[in-house]
């Protein structure tokens, strides 16, 4: 996942890009990037690292002017690397422009191969800069004519921020994959993934830039086209079950409560006889607090999780999960020696958090543990944006509900319905992706596309 923010019209524009960057860290930690301009000039910053190491005050002050844009990033498409950092700034018909995008295109392969036949470099292995290039090489001097051609050739999810010198273009996929929100500072307008980068900088949340559709923020206010039409609605379930902040709001429900139903309603279908429910931390909070009420037992705080280590589902490699894995959470004997537990998660893919968990709480002294997921096994890999590559790493690929337990060293183990999912954020499969739960994709032809590094595997070929 990434995230992505764009403001106009403010001056500290910069200061708001970070601001934003800043609530919308948890949607990538390998990078960061804020790219400015002054009517006159784009300037840049992108760095390894998370947001508050690389902008210092002395950076941000590097970064004058009344617009911003900002990018957070892990690698879904490229390797983690500087040269992969975003916003991307590019020179084209019409001046230098500077791209964000959160998302994955699933045709990349085909159009580098087209872009390189017509002498167009790359720098990168990122499928973002496709996308750049595509609005580089581009023959309109208008930013908005040049993205409405790239929307027509680009499949996949993008939800995507460009800057001009002079504006702020925000469009999506036509299936609206990947969030985008449309916020007011002041008589000004942003744009952010999620609304709780809004909250932050004081923004008021207006709309979602809807699917297919291009938003312009400039002097004159904002400008909207819809520059493809949308066969159907695809949002990412995902975003609701884990993704974005509890905070932020999609399809007009706050996530916290949206999530808190989903564990009332994983009560009603999955009981158990116990004696106390806990979270895994953070993520599994308000599943919990629903498991909790629906079922009329108690609940506690019986794993304390070290907040400083960062998440270990975003991270790029599998030696980095294992050592945060081994931080990150510390059980209570106090509290769960001799009992017999409910402990909720969000999501299991490939069951290393869980399986340690499970094994510590029994070293603390847990009679019994049942696992209780708030979202259906997750058994297919994710080609929009999404970490979760291919099925051999899903622990609940080829798996029973039994074998899993075995496998996690639970005493059982049992999810949530996708009908329950759908139940709790009152939406619908015609609305939304479940592909990662169903292998239904949205999108023609996404079956055959390859893993998350596919495009970067497929780029010495295309250099032969």
């Amino acid at each position: 996942m990434c995230g992505v923010v764009g403001v106009y019209g403010h001056p500290e524009a910069a200061n708001l890009a970070y601001l934003g960057l800043y609530a919308l860290q948890h949607r990538g930690q390998e990078s960061a990037g804020i790219v400015a301009t002054d009517g006159e000039k784009l300037r840049y910053v992108r760095e390894m690292g998370h947001v508050n190491d690389i902008f210092t005050a002395n950076r941000l002050k590097d970064l004058p002017g009344h617009a911003a844009i900002g990018h957070v990033r892990y690698s879904t498409a490229g390797d983690s690397s500087k040269k992969n950092a975003q916003p991307l700034a590019v020179d084209y018909v019409g001046g230098s422009v500077a791209v964000g995008h959160n998302g994955n295109l699933v045709n990349a392969v085909e159009l580098h191969g087209e872009l390189r036949a017509t002498g167009v470099g790359f720098r990168s292995t990122s499928d973002s800069e496709v996308i750049a290039a595509l609005l580089s090489t581009h023959g309109s001097d208008s930013i908005e004519d040049a993205v409405a051609d790239v929307m027509r050739r680009a499949e996949g999810a993008y939800s995507t921020v460009v800057m001009t010198k002079d504006r702020v273009v925000a469009f999506r996929d036509p299936a609206g994959l990947r969030p985008l929100s449309i916020g007011m500072l002041g008589d000004r307008y942003c744009v952010a993934s999620e609304t709780c980068a809004f909250d932050i900088i004081g923004a008021r949340f207006l709309r979602d830039v809807q699917p297919g559709e291009i938003v312009s923020l400039t002097e004159g206010g904002l400008q909207v086209r819809q520059a493809v039409e949308s066969e159907r609605h695809a949002l990412c379930v995902f975003e609701h079950i884990y993704f974005a902040r509890p905070d932020s709001r999609l399809g007009g429900q706050v996530l916290q409560v949206a999530r808190g139903r989903m564990g009332e309603i994983l009560a009603r279908e999955a009981p158990v006889d116990a004696d106390l429910v806990i979270p895994v931390p953070d993520s599994g909070n308000p599943a919990a607090r629903g498991f909790a009420r629906e079922s009329g037992l108690p609940s506690d705080d019986g794993l304390i999780k070290n907040r400083y280590v960062a998440r270990t589902f975003i991270q790029p490699g599998q030696e980095l999960r294992k050592h945060g894995l081994r931080m990150k959470f510390n059980p209570l004997p106090e509290v769960v020696a001799g009992k017999r537990l409910v402990v909720v998660d969000d999501s299991i893919v490939r069951g290393n958090t869980t399986r340690q968990i499970v094994q510590m709480l029994r070293d603390a002294g847990a009679a019994e543990v049942h696992m209780r997921i708030s979202a259906p096994p997750v058994r297919h890999p994710c080609h929009y944006g999404i970490d979760m590559s291919t099925r051999e790493e899903m622990i609940a690929h080829g798996r029973t509900e039994a074998q899993m337990a075995t496998e996690l060293g639970a005493d059982s183990i049992a999810y949530l319905s996708l009908a329950g999912v759908y139940e709790a954020i009152e939406g619908s499969p015609a609305t939304h992706c479940d592909a990662c739960f169903s292998g239904n994709y949205p999108l023609e032809g996404t079956a055959a596309a390859q893993a998350k590094d596919a495009f970067e595997h497929a780029l010495p070929l295309a250099r032969a």
